[in-house]
């Protein structure tokens, strides 16, 4: 039996997952490995492969089994793997400008290596989990972290653009006045574009511009006592779990800010399935239905078909990425015939 690998690559550690050509994934839950991308990519890459061979003995599985890799990782990066000039958000080491981390780990393993950025992975592995690998499905996922990742596929393909920058969604221009409560506020993203996605969904939209705006209405507030934004920013998620009135406002702001953004893209895709992931929706159970209820009772008024698109949250969170790289490799496998076996039944394949 053959088998792909799913690589994702973040800024201190790697995660691994294995896929067979049946679509059953080896590898259940988090499988780290230390990245050290800080101390440049001659060292990082040599932990990519530690990893992958540990990853390897803990399934059984031998290294010639392997006919594929799939990686991805932050980027801004080219389709093809090249992380930009200015160097990647997540790796500050000055090697890592203008790399070519996918030639590189395809001529450190020796197999065929496939690229995405981290968010189009993630966005891969939801749309496989709910319609499978040949379902000539769309679906768009926005993802809520530091910043807004995500992607967008359509006839079950990622679209990456003719530069790798092709479903930029945390960049996506939201009408953002419309939403009540923002009286006042200047939303404006690291990119420094005023009223993307990103300006006010992420972990950094709180700490730069929801947080503090709100603390001006409620200075009385317990988070106003801290003196310390950055961590004050962090316990919001777990505030808002609990009912605190400010925090459940900042969260339905970010709701409201990803209701916008969808009808954008429900009226330029038509999509099967619209999908949230990220931190917003990693709480429990009646806070992510009360989340979803505020994305979808933000969104305009819509064609009575297009009310009826679902809205899922991404499964499993913290493997998305690698299992997404896996998908996208086992389908470079199977054009190729390095695989024989091609199903395509949907579902999770646990």
């Amino acid at each position: 039996m053959k088998f792909v690998a799913g690589i994702d690559l973040g800024g201190t550690a790697v995660n691994y997952t294995l896929v067979s050509a049946e679509e059953e994934f080896l590898i259940q839950g988090l499988c780290e490995h230390p990245a050290r991308a800080k101390e440049g990519p001659s060292v990082c890459m040599t932990q990519i492969e530690e990893g992958l061979q540990i990853a390897l003995q803990r399934t059984g599985v031998p290294f010639r089994d392997v006919v594929a890799v799939g990686l991805d990782t932050p980027g801004p990066a080219s389709a093809k793997g090249v992380f930009s000039r200015r160097g990647s958000t997540n790796f500050a080491h000055t090697d890592w400008s203008g790399f070519d981390v996918r030639s590189a780990l395809e001529r450190r393993l020796g197999l065929p290596v496939t690229y995405l950025n981290d968010g189009n992975a993630g966005a891969l592995w939801g749309h496989f989990s709910l319609f499978g690998a040949s379902s000539g499905s769309t679906s768009v996922s926005a993802i809520i972290g530091t910043g807004l990742g995500g992607g967008i596929i359509v006839d079950d393909r990622v679209v990456k653009g003719s530069r790798g920058f092709g479903a930029e969604l945390g960049h996506v221009l939201i009408p953002y006045t419309r939403i009540a409560g923002l009286e006042g506020a200047l939303p404006v993203c690291n990119c420094g574009r005023e009223g993307d996605l990103e300006s006010l969904c992420s972990l950094t939209a709180i700490l730069n511009t929801l947080l503090p705006h709100f603390l001006r209405k409620f200075p009385n507030h317990e988070l106003a006592k801290l003196n310390d934004l950055p961590r004050a920013a962090k316990l919001v998620r777990g505030l808002a779990e609990k009912s605190d009135p400010m925090c459940l406002e900042i969260f339905r702001i970010q709701a409201q800010a990803l209701g916008l953004f969808f009808d954008i893209m429900i009226n330029t895709f038509d999509p099967d399935a619209l999908i949230v992931g990220g931190g917003a929706i990693e709480t429990g159970p009646a806070f992510r239905h009360w989340f979803i209820e505020q994305i979808r009772g933000a969104m305009p008024q819509q064609r009575e078909e297009q009310a009826s698109i679902p809205i899922h949250i991404m499964p499993n969170g913290d493997c998305a990425g690698a299992r997404g790289a896996a998908v996208d490799a086992l389908a470079y496998a199977r054009e190729r015939g390095l695989v024989e076996t091609m199903l395509s039944r949907p579902g999770v394949m646990d």
